[in-house]
């Protein structure tokens, strides 16, 4: 009886921690127009981005427009339930996450890059993911990875979409399109202002640790 007590206990302890976990990560950006306002209310968030960027050669601020449009930067993101009258007809696509992935492309990015305990509703893992997919946009199409419009366009219709031109009829997607380019453009002037309070802010990342 008391062991079956104290199992009860810690799973209850289970149960609480787990739900101030997904709490914390449930908390998005105040000011989503902002990259240093997004840092200073994440900073780890510039890491788990200056790390992708190290690994795949694609900018942070691109990285992290992606993750905005995508999600407006919630963790548990999905596509709306659709509904014809009153049955349910489910949701339009897999994609979920911060950074609105597939489950055919988690599935190709996690035998590429091995992820038993990796997940889309983790920052790290999905900026991880789209410096992985911008990674291939530019081996497989050529696309800069300067080039946040045209790599996004890539992300979203898939590598053979792109190629074929799927986008050129879908007036909404290139208006998306078109707000991610201007979004990483200004996210990367103002990544430019503050980036040096964020590479530097551990006690032990100094000279010449960091510069």
């Amino acid at each position: 009886m008391r062991a079956t007590r104290n199992l009860f206990r810690l799973a209850f302890v289970l149960l609480l921690l787990l739900g101030l976990v997904v709490g914390c990560a449930a908390n998005p950006p105040r000011q989503q127009h902002d990259l240093c306002a997004i840092y200073d209310q994440h900073p780890d968030w510039y890491d788990y981005a200056k790390a992708s960027e190290d690994k795949w050669g694609v900018p942070a601020h691109i990285l992290m427009a992606f993750v905005r449009h995508e999600s407006s930067y919630r963790h548990n993101a999905k596509p709306p339930f659709e509904w014809f009258l009153f049955i349910p007809l489910g949701r339009a696509s897999s994609a979920k996450g911060y950074a609105q992935i597939q489950d055919a492309a988690w599935q190709d990015y996690k035998q590429s890059n091995g992820g038993l305990f990796k997940s889309r509703s983790d920052m790290k893992d999905a900026l991880d993911f789209v410096g992985w997919y911008n990674h291939r946009s530019n081996q497989l199409l050529g696309i800069s990875k300067w080039d946040p419009k045209n790599l996004y366009l890539a992300y979203h219709e898939g590598h053979g979409g792109y190629r074929r031109g799927t986008y050129r009829n879908k007036k909404w997607l290139l208006r998306v399109a078109g707000r991610v380019d201007r979004t990483a453009r200004e996210y990367g002037a103002q990544l430019r202002r503050c980036e040096e309070q964020f590479r530097c802010r551990r006690w032990y990342q100094v000279w010449p640790l960091c510069s």
